[in-house]
């Protein structure tokens, strides 16, 4: 028996006393946050948001096993932020609608969450009118002309069902249900509605693809609207990412439990306190690069040195060889060696530790 079947559907309760904690625990700790992101710069809190989003575009996918190109999000969610590259690299379609997608959900966090917005959000995703190798209804609620949806795993013929959802013919009620209710501006705790929003838009499961993400996006607004900014600093989807199978069974036993569900709340606040946490080490990182610029402002580089900075500082892939640098930058070789070893004498670079037939390089940043 599923929750949407009990009669009580979808009067959702749970223990006020084990979530006190919790939530005053998450509200410190975002307090804190907050106020540190409030002493910097525009252009850093800029960055901050770019890699934020940036992140929770990929994670958000990854759970849904999609794993995007990491510099077309970069570019996409840039572009979307007005916000200029020193290494712009054109986005698809497909990679444009998803960030259109996540971004409208946390820019416009204050606008109504309508039937109409979801099958834009919908569309922005499924352009093509595929998911993989099928044709789905897009723009539109589910159908189940195929037969009634499911969250299935294992090989063909082994299959284990993990979740059957709603007939499609009561979809639109149950959706009319729950947009009320989120556009409600009730005495609820936003974080609590944010966590029951997800559990509860994830269960109606409205679309034949794109629940899990449209859900966490819902999930994402609300939290801003908690934050009240749209600039957004911590990604819940990079931490359900790294607890994903802890997350697909938190979800079954919920939705297979009645309409108590502190234990799906707890583990959302969880999730909800290591974003805030990891948000720490995503600051450090933006100041350590707009520290090192600081530092050389006043140091002569060429415009290829530059964009390989950044890149390092962006999270290069793979080991800095004179090979790379010229390939990237379309040079020769001799040309690649001139620019890394001008960087290493005004103390940029430097040799790594291992050995090899070709000589690596990192970046030196001296402790503060």
């Amino acid at each position: 028996m599923y929750m949407y079947q009990h009669k009580d559907w979808p009067s959702f309760n749970w223990d006020e006393g084990v979530l006190l904690n919790h939530i005053s625990r998450v509200r410190e700790l975002q307090g804190r946050v907050i106020g540190r992101l409030e002493g910097l710069g525009f252009q850093l809190r800029e960055a901050a948001t770019l890699e934020t989003v940036m992140v929770d575009v990929l994670k958000s996918s990854e759970i849904e096993g999609e794993f995007l190109d990491i510099k077309e999000v970069r570019s996409s969610v840039a572009k979307n932020l007005g916000i200029e590259l020193s290494d712009q690299t054109p986005s698809s379609k497909h990679v444009d609608g998803i960030v259109d997608m996540m971004l409208d959900a946390t820019q416009k966090h204050e606008d109504k969450l309508t039937k109409e917005r979801l099958f834009s959000w919908h569309g922005s995703m499924f352009s093509a009118g595929r998911s993989g190798l099928y044709t789905i209804t897009v723009g539109d609620w589910r159908t189940d002309q195929t037969g009634r949806m499911q969250v299935v795993s294992g090989a063909m013929g082994k299959e284990k069902i993990h979740f059957v959802a709603p007939e499609a013919s009561k979809v639109e009620k149950e959706m009319s249900i729950f947009l009320n209710w989120f556009n409600q501006t009730a005495n609820l705790e936003p974080l609590i509605k944010a966590a029951v929003a997800h559990l509860w838009f994830i269960t109606i499961h409205p679309f034949d693809d794109g629940n899990g993400r449209i859900a966490r996006a819902i999930s994402d607004m609300q939290v801003a609207r908690a934050d009240r900014t749209s600039e957004r600093f911590y990604s819940v989807s990079a931490q359900i990412m790294a607890s994903k199978n802890q997350y697909y069974d938190i979800l079954e036993s919920t939705q297979k439990g009645g309409m108590e569900i502190t234990p799906w709340l707890v583990w959302y606040f969880e999730r909800l306190y290591e974003a805030m946490l990891a948000t720490t080490e995503t600051l450090s990182s933006i100041m350590q690069k707009a520290n090192f610029w600081d530092t050389h402002r006043q140091t002569q580089l060429n415009k290829r040195q530059i964009l390989m900075i950044n890149k390092l500082f962006d999270g290069f892939v793979g080991k800095l060889k004179t090979s790379k640098w010229a390939k990237i930058n379309k040079v020769h070789r001799d040309t690649a060696l001139r620019d890394i070893q001008d960087l290493v004498k005004k103390g940029i670079l430097r040799e790594t530790a291992e050995g090899g037939r070709s000589t690596n390089y990192q970046l030196f940043i001296p402790d503060r």
